[in-house]
């Protein structure tokens, strides 16, 4: 079953509060996306830690009901 673009948005925002969240269908069908997603927690860190910490806040769900997922991560 595909994941709606406003469960991502949730399951990101409850990790990570203070993040602006952009999120993109790519191809309508609810199963590949593009995020943004600017947060203050991003200040410092490389980006393979920022969309580690996306990754995390995602739950699991990477790979199952969510199967793609492109990523864009800034600090404010």
């Amino acid at each position: 079953m595909p994941m709606a673009a406003s469960e991502i948005e949730t399951l990101i925002r409850a990790s990570l509060p203070d993040a602006q969240v952009t999120i993109e269908d790519l191809a309508g069908d609810g199963d590949h996306y593009a995020c943004t997603v600017v947060s203050e927690a991003f200040r410092g860190r490389s980006r393979v830690q920022q969309h580690q910490l996306v990754y995390a806040a995602l739950s699991g769900h990477m790979g199952g009901a969510l199967h793609a997922l492109a990523i864009q991560t800034n600090a404010p």
